[in-house]
């Protein structure tokens, strides 16, 4: 049982941290002193999407699911409801290569509203 919850935390981090990754840029907006954060992060999504390699967080997930004697991701609320957010269906290269450049426009679209309204 204590695996499952650590599985789902992490699983409800790594959805938060995509949430930084894509929409973090309007936190900054609020707050500047997030910009760092949030660029390294946003670094680190598109590298991962580009490069086709698997986030440390779904390996620390997956062996948490195997402690807990889990071999999927059946059943709850989470597995049912956010896991195709985080590993959508079809998630082959060039839906990665996709998934980079929404996270580039979306940032670029983002910072540049932020530098826009900061020179307001």
């Amino acid at each position: 049982m204590l695996y499952r919850i650590l599985a789902d935390a992490v699983l409800l981090l790594h959805l938060g941290f995509i949430l930084f990754v894509v929409f973090g840029a309007l936190l900054v907006a609020r707050r500047r002193g997030l910009m760092p954060a949030h660029l390294l992060a946003a670094v680190w999504g598109v590298g991962i999407e580009v490069t086709r390699a698997v986030c440390p967080l779904t390996h620390v997930e997956n062996a948490l699911r195997r402690r807990a004697g889990g071999s999927g991701y059946e059943g709850g609320f989470i597995e049912h409801y956010l896991l195709p957010l985080i590993y959508p269906p079809g998630l082959d290269p060039g839906f990665q290569y996709l998934l980079a450049a929404t996270v580039l426009v979306i940032n670029v679209a983002l910072y540049t509203w932020i530098l826009r309204r900061r020179r307001a």
